[in-house]
Order: C-alpha cells, then structure tokens, then sequence
C-alpha cells in the first residue's frame, strides 16, 4: 500500500490538531493507508482471533477485517509510543463514519441492522461510531479514557450532534443475554424521535423478562464497558437486538445525543483552539 495520505479521509482533528498525549500513548486519526492497515490487522486479532468471529476465505487469507466504509471512514487510533512509530504501535482503534462519508458509500453500516430513519432525518451533523476494539495489553483505564478524549476532540471538531452505531454482547445466547436485553430496553430505551428499530427480518426482541425482576448491580457488572460508557453518556438504545453469527455477537443499536461531551469538553477544547494545538 501506499505510505501517502488517504484521500478519502478527512483532515486529523484539523488544521494544527494532530495528536492528543497521555504520557507514552497517544490518539489520533489515521493519516496513511498503512496506520489503516494496522488498525484493520488489531481488529482482525481481536474479533477473529481472539472473541471468535468466523473470516471468510478472503478475510483470513489477508488476517486483516475490512470493509467498503474503511475507505470512507475516519480512524481514531491509540498509538504506543513505546512501540515505536510503526503498525506495531497501534494499539486501539474506532471507525468513525459522519453523513457526507456514509453518502459516498451509500448508506451508513447500521443501515444493514437498523432502520435509521429517525437519525437520518435530524437536521444536524450525525456520526457513526463502529469497530472499536484495544489491544488485550492496554485495556486499561487509561487507554479507554484516551480513546473517548479522542472523540471527545472529534465531536467538537465537527460539531456533531448525535453519535450511533451498533453496539455488541457477547455470544449469541438470548438466554443469557436476556438479563442485559430486558434492562436496556426497560431503562434505556430511545424517544421516538432518536428511535432506531432493528430491520424486520433481524429484529430480536429485547424485552425478555420482567423488569422488576431483575438484579440491576449484576446486570451493570456484566455489561461490556464500552456499552456502559455510552449509558453514562446518557446514551439509549433502539428497538431490537440483531444477532450476528460472523462476529458471535448480539448488537444493539446505539444512540447518543452530545450535549454532555461537549459541555465536559467544550471549554478545554476552545482554549486549545485558540492556542492552535492540543496537548
């Protein structure tokens, strides 16, 4: 591949805004199609290698997980500078994909598991958010903190409004997923304004047990953290699950207004716009 700038890939932040730093780890958007490259090939160890998605020929031939939007999606990476500078340091990633990017390809990526209609319709500045994984070795706090800064910068760069995507349980057992399902959709679930609904053909219900029979700490406890990340976001979720036998994931979709991130944001992020840089 190679090494120049994508060109179907916005601008990093913008003009002056490359990388955000915490100590030895960094988080940017991707500028070549190699850092692309080393994100797809971090995905593919995590959803295929290790939590168990089935690759198609193709797929596991190049060991990487891509996709059509990849070429018109924004990548945020953590970078470890201790690794070096090379694909070796990439050691998070998150494909962010805003309104003009999903028209190019033809539809957002939810648009295969959800009616969005409701997000399409807003009038604002709209971003899905999608394949988001880090590397076994730096899930840690600060890791996912940095990650959620580097949306943080994004979403005020761009002055978005409502971020969605498909979010993703563990295994496909509705069984034991239905503790998660029923409280989502009890305690979380969309106005219907902002209400995605799982497509007819894939739509699994999600209000499976009774509400007041549920053990809400446990249930906390047991959701991914990335899902309990979005709920103190003030995040909801749409109308149905959808199964996903290729990642071994039932996903629910998504939905979260921006007000909270920008208000906590916005003025560390103006001072550093008028300074011209990010720390």
């Amino acid at each position: 591949m190679s090494s120049g700038p994508l060109a179907a890939a916005a601008p990093p932040f913008g003009p002056g805004f490359g990388e955000l730093r915490a100590g030895n780890l960094g988080v940017r958007v991707a500028e070549t199609a190699e850092e692309v490259d080393a994100a797809q090939a971090l995905r593919f160890r995590v959803f295929y290698e290790e939590m168990g998605a089935h690759p198609d020929a193709e797929t596991q031939a190049s060991a990487r997980d891509r996709d059509a939007f990849d070429a018109v999606a924004d990548h945020l990476l953590v970078i470890d500078h201790d690794l070096g500078e090379g694909p070796a340091s990439v050691v998070g990633t998150y494909r962010l994909i805003r309104r003009e990017a999903a028209r190019a390809a033809g539809g957002f990526y939810s648009a295969a598991e959800y009616d969005i209609s409701p997000l399409m319709a807003l009038p604002g500045p709209i971003l899905e958010l999608g394949r988001s994984c880090v590397d076994a070795n730096h899930r840690t706090r600060g890791t996912l903190q940095l990650l959620w800064r580097g949306i943080a910068a994004y979403v005020f760069r761009h002055r978005i409004d409502v971020m969605f995507g498909c979010a993703s349980l563990p295994g496909t057992d509705l069984d034991a997923l239905a503790p998660a399902l029923s409280y989502l959709h009890a305690h979380h679930l969309a106005p219907p304004a902002l209400r995605p609904r799982a497509l007819p053909e894939r739509y699994v219900a999600m209000d499976r047990l009774p509400p007041t029979g549920l053990d809400i700490r446990g249930v906390l406890n047991d959701l991914p953290p990335l899902i309990k990340g979005y709920l103190r976001l003030g995040g909801f979720v749409g109308d149905g699950a959808v199964l996903d036998p290729q990642f071994n994931t039932t996903d629910v979709c998504i939905v979260v207004k921006t007000e909270l991130i920008t208000d906590k944001y916005s003025k560390h992020y103006e001072r550093k716009l008028g300074n011209g840089a990010f720390d």
